[in-house]
């Protein structure tokens, strides 16, 4: 392993937790019965419903077409009958308008399903179009469409792709099992990508601790002079995009800006994955993997599952719930959604479920600050946690604002560090939604 690891300012080193499931290979989850296609998987407006309750759908169907520029198609994952379309909860939070299918189990692909061609003999445009009809999006979580973030403005010159190997959130390890067991689309994905915006710099970032995933991806992009894997000190979260970027070119985006701002596009090894099975078979974007893990779960497990999947039928799968669980999450410990029911389907953002027993919540009083600076310290942005806080807590947004509250990413490093254990990322995550309301309703004025 390289010594001259790339890495970042600041983070933190949570316990890692992957021990349960890096080593396990990827299963197929099996087909519920029923399923529920949520028409908003993704940042930006949601889907409208092109079936009707009682039509007989078949699998990789679109059901969902997109109203407006940043937005993405949803598909059905089984074949079967449209049996409601309604509201249903949501693990983002809240009820989201949705398809519910009774499977027929059948898997009867959709007749419009069908390869690509390859890709040397395909335009930029013809892949950004693939990536759109086939449902992209951003699969490390942020689900931000993939077609969108392929286009940018004329003004913004792209010369870098990366591809977010990082996967630093503790526990999760389905990006992990992904680039063992499916390097060679991982490195089709990127190849496709760097041609949809016409570069030449391709990176493919991997965290240290994952050397089975390192040794797989380099020896399917072995040849491939352009494209080069690289190795990544393990801390959180080096898997964000500004991080990244930092980390793999030495570039730092500007404040309030994006990635696009500093010449990169980043994306997670998922999607390019998801891209290259587009491209190759034509299905799009029915199903993801995700990992099954924590204290709470009798058999933890890497599951590729449909989208639309209860997370009850995934659970049951995995042996069921241990006893006195305290907390159930989309995603992993740092950055994930706690959910209230199990009821909620898996989705394209869905990385992972995490079940933790109560007595591994580690819950304790919040308790005044003391002004150490760890979180100072710990923030990768370079940003003031405590100063936030102090001003969030007050409903202070102009000084908020003015202390850069919007560049948080929040990644939640400085609530792991804080020794009084003050919900820092979660009051700074509602000032931050207060000012940018506060700027969309002057933007219309």
């Amino acid at each position: 392993m390289p010594m001259n690891l790339l890495t970042f300012k600041g983070g933190v080193h949570p316990p890692q937790n992957k021990h349960r499931t890096e080593g396990m290979p990827l299963n197929k989850a099996k087909v519920p019965g029923l399923i529920v296609i949520p028409l908003q998987q993704h940042i930006g407006a949601p889907c409208e419903p092109i079936v009707n309750v009682g039509e007989e759908v078949k699998l990789g169907q679109k059901i969902g077409e997109p109203k407006g520029f940043v937005s993405a198609p949803v598909h059905s994952s089984v074949s079967g009958k449209v049996a409601a379309i309604e509201k249903r909860v949501h693990p983002g939070g809240g009820m989201v308008m949705s398809v519910v299918i009774e499977s027929d189990g059948l898997d009867t692909i959709d007749e419009s399903i069908k390869p690509q061609g390859k890709l040397e003999d395909l335009t930029a445009d013809q892949i950004k179009n693939i990536m759109r009809q086939a449902g992209l999006v951003g699969m490390g979580g942020a689900t931000f469409p993939a077609q969108v973030k392929f286009s940018p403005p004329p003004d913004k010159k792209i010369d870098t792709i990366i591809l977010n190997g990082a996967e630093c959130e503790p526990y999760l390890t389905s990006d992990h099992r992904l680039m063992v067991e499916k390097s060679e689309d991982v490195v089709n994905g990127i190849k496709a990508m760097m041609k949809a915006v016409n570069v030449d710099k391709g990176y493919i970032a991997i965290e240290e601790n994952k050397p089975d995933a390192i040794k797989a991806v380099t020896q399917a992009a072995k040849g491939e002079e352009n494209i080069k894997v690289v190795t990544l000190r393990a801390k959180y979260p080096q898997g964000a995009e500004k991080q990244l970027i930092k980390a793999c070119t030495g570039r730092e985006v500007p404040s309030g800006g994006l990635p696009m701002d500093s010449g990169v596009i980043v994306n997670n090894v998922g999607t390019a994955a998801a891209l290259a099975c587009a491209i190759e078979t034509g299905m799009p974007l029915v199903e993801r993997i995700v990992t099954i893990t924590g204290s709470g779960i009798k058999e933890p497990q890497n599951l590729l599952v449909r989208i639309g999947t209860p997370f009850a039928d995934v659970i049951e799968q995995c042996g069921g719930l241990e006893e006195n669980i305290g907390k159930i999450i989309q995603g992993g410990p740092m950055m994930g959604i706690a959910q209230y029911t199990i009821e909620v389907p898996v989705i394209k953002g869905t990385s992972g479920i995490l079940i933790l027993k109560e007595e591994d919540l580690g819950l304790t009083p919040e308790l005044p600050c003391i002004k150490c600076g760890k979180c100072v310290d710990a923030c990768p942005i370079g940003l003031m946690p405590t100063k936030l806080d102090g001003f969030a807590s007050k409903g202070m947004r102009r000084e908020a604002e003015e202390y850069n509250a919007v560049d948080c990413i929040e990644c939640g490093s400085c609530s792991f560090v804080c020794p009084a254990k003050r919900p820092l990322v979660e009051r700074i995550r509602l000032i931050k939604a207060d000012i940018l309301a506060e700027r969309r309703k002057a933007k219309q004025a």
